[in-house]
């Protein structure tokens, strides 16, 4: 593949949308100026499980400013009701608590609040069941998992390597449900409009893809996907969570049938979104290493057990990475689900790779003090030549590099090996190492169209979405390059279902899935019209077809270095330095990949220390539902942060070279914590988030 010549690509550029954030005129979802906007404010259940038997609607339209109330009993039909998540209103049946049962709206938020507030829902309760653990009777193997991976794999003879194996680990770690909480709430406004061939349906969206979203929403409602337009410049972060369209979305397309044209706002609260914007599921997983005295694995078995829900089924690939990471001749995965009364969960920042690099990770510092070797060396020891799992070459796996110049940079050689051998004052000090690998995927359906404008510059459209990673500069930077002019010559438009169709932002693809439509769009145009080109000369192509995907094995890697303070008397941790060391091909925008790398590694942090959803099984719902109980890391919990990329160009990933880096930064990050605090107090801890009384006893 022929690589675009990099002349802005790679530079620091600022930011083309900082100004309108930082001044506060970007208008995100809910901001958007509309005339006459109604507002919604939701009815929930109250129960986890059972049916509803009669809304008591009177005392809320009886209130001065409602326009509409929708129940269970008169909500508007849905023409697709396949989606459990999204067939709501449908019928009277309780599946979690939280669930929608009904909506107010009215001339204002408060009124909506208000009117909702009075209305009385009678139920039949049900015994629920909510209770996540790994030895349930009735777990069972999905079909696939997310992404479309096998469940299971087995090669060789696991029993049989791990008996006759030198060393062996074998031991159980868990991770906690997650909710992904970006800045800006899940928020849409929803508006039906008459139209030639029959209504016409336009949301402001706070999503990852609003091409998906039009595609998810346009059955549902019987609607050709032309007749429904989605509207996304600005989103404020979405960490897969606005992958997909949720629940909300088709309540504020249900009530705006309600409102004789009148566009209706609808923004979840914080708390509203614990119930109903997904979440990481939790997960137990079991697993087993065997390798010989010098520390090369000769067996390695990984089963995971996770979480989904009832109405809709979600399996993460945990075990997936494990399938990859190592070389060993013998290796055994699986997942099992267990379906509770539950909200669905689905994607947050690097699903499968975050839970189960933890737990892998852990257990191969485990290996490391089992072998007395470094944990640096064990890792290096075991590189393997292919990919495991298919075979194939590596497009680049410099996972041994990343491992030592990160070691070089953060002084690992003065490192002790000694657990419990370092202290400052009151504080017991550890090092603590993992690595991180990520997929390389380009997704195809992109298109780009260029046009040359009288004024000089080029517009370049693509339904593309920037949830606050900085796909507007970067994309400015690759049309320029791919086009041969300077970075002000580009003006993109992006976030709009009037322009050409564009993948979802998730899976660390966007920027090298729309900027290689981008860069084939620029070709298309330089061959038809050359340097000169007239005004309205016009040309577009979609994403290229990339060959060597089918002949290369496609990852990002990176390796995780962690000071962690622990201190003697209380057992705080603190995070003292951490470092990330990342190959992930050419870097488009060094600025804003950094940025995207140490968010990912504060999330690692959040999530090995912080993070966890807590659920009642009594009640079947999340208690943790404000960021005062569900707390998040931020810049106090780090007091030194720094993430470096390789110089690397990946010839086979695409024409910039280029590979996500969205996501790898979190993949490893709180398996290194965990190491980093067992080598401080030598107590090992196979659980996230670490607690304070997790130490204690030691």
């Amino acid at each position: 593949m022929t690589l675009v010549e990099p002349k802005v690509i790679g530079t620091p550029a600022e930011r083309l949308d900082a100004h309108d954030k930082v001044t506060g005129t970007a208008a995100y979802a809910f901001e958007h100026p509309v005339d006459d906007p109604a507002y919604l404010y939701p009815i929930l259940s109250t129960i986890g499980r059972g049916r509803v038997t009669a809304m008591h609607t009177a005392d809320a339209e009886a209130l001065h400013g409602v326009l509409a109330v929708l129940t269970v009993f008169d909500a508007p039909r849905l023409a697709d009701t396949s989606d459990g998540e999204l067939s709501i209103l449908q019928d009277p049946e309780v599946h979690f608590r939280g669930q929608f049962v009904g909506a107010v709206v009215a001339e204002s938020p408060e009124v909506a609040r208000h009117g909702a507030g009075l209305v009385r829902v009678d139920y039949d309760e049900a015994p629920h069941d909510t209770d996540f653990r790994s030895g349930r009777d009735d777990l069972y193997a999905p079909d696939d998992v997310n992404a479309g991976f096998p469940t299971d794999t087995d090669d060789g003879d696991v029993t049989a390597a791990l008996a006759a194996a030198a060393v062996t680990v074998d031991q159980v770690y868990s991770t906690a449900m997650e909710h992904n909480n970006p800045m800006e709430p899940h928020a849409t406004i929803a508006r039906w409009t008459p139209g030639g061939s029959g209504p016409v349906l336009t949301l402001h969206d706070s999503t990852q893809g609003v091409h998906s979203v039009r595609q998810t929403l346009a059955p549902l409602f019987g609607l050709e996907v032309e007749r429904v337009r989605v509207i996304a410049p600005y989103v404020g972060g979405g960490f897969g969570s606005k992958g997909l369209p949720h629940a909300h979305n088709v309540l504020a397309v249900l009530a705006a049938q309600r409102t004789a044209g009148r566009p209706v706002k609808f923004a979840l609260t914080r708390q509203q979104m614990f119930a109903l914007s997904a979440y990481r599921t939790a997960t137990v997983q079991h697993i087993r290493l065997g390798a010989d005295a010098d520390g090369r694995l000769t067996a390695l078995s990984h089963e995971a057990v996770e979480q989904s829900a009832k109405i809709k089924e979600f399996a993460e690939q945990s075990a997936v990475p494990s399938r990859m990471m190592y070389s060993t001749p013998n290796r055994h995965t699986t997942h099992r689900l267990a379906a509770l009364d539950v909200p669905a969960p689905s994607w947050m920042r690097a699903p499968g790779e975050t839970p189960g690099m933890f737990a892998a990770e852990v257990a191969m510092d485990e290996l490391a003090v089992a072998c007395e070797l470094d944990p640096v060396e064990l890792r290096i020891r075991n590189e393997p030549d292919v990919d495991p799992s298919t075979g194939r070459p590596w497009s680049g796996r410099r996972l041994t590099d990343c491992l030592r110049e990160g070691a070089r940079r953060f002084g690992w050689a003065d490192r002790d090996a000694t657990a419990r051998s370092r202290s400052d004052s009151e504080w017991q000090v550890g090092l603590g190492v993992a690595s991180a690998t990520y997929p390389a995927n380009t997704m195809p359906g992109s298109v780009a169209r260029i046009v040359y404008e009288s004024d000089g510059t080029y517009t370049v459209q693509i339904g593309s979405v920037d949830i606050g990673t900085g796909a507007w500069t970067a994309l400015t930077q690759i049309a320029a390059d791919a086009l041969g002019c300077p970075l002000d010559s580009i003006v993109l438009q992006i976030g709009d279902t009037n322009l050409p169709p564009a993948t979802v932002a998730g899976g660390s693809t966007g920027t090298t899935s729309w900027g290689s439509a981008i860069v084939a769009a620029a070709r298309a145009f330089r061959d038809q019209y050359g340097t000169t080109p007239v005004p309205g000369a016009e040309a577009s192509a979609g994403t290229l077809d990339n060959p060597d995907a089918e002949r290369f094995a496609l990852h990002s890697f990176g390796a995780h270095f962690v000071e962690a303070h622990v201190r003697r008397d209380s057992c705080e941790i603190r995070v003292e330095r951490m470092l990330g060391v990342f190959a992930i091909g050419r870097v488009v925008n060094a600025r804003t990949v950094r940025s995207q790398l140490i968010g990912g590694m504060t999330m690692g942090v959040s999530m090995a220390l912080h993070e966890s959803s807590v659920n009642d099984p009594r009640f079947g719902h999340v208690v943790t539902q404000d960021l005062a109980s569900y707390h998040v890391s931020t810049h106090a919990d780090i007091r030194y942060l720094d993430a470096v990329c390789l110089d690397d160009v990946d010839e086979h990933a695409g024409p910039m070279g280029s590979k996500g880096a969205g996501e790898i930064g979190i993949v490893g990050a709180a398996a290194a914590v965990a190491n980093a605090v067992h080598h401080a107090t030598g107590l090992r801890v196979r659980k996230v988030p670490i607690h304070l009384d997790d130490l204690l006893p030691g």
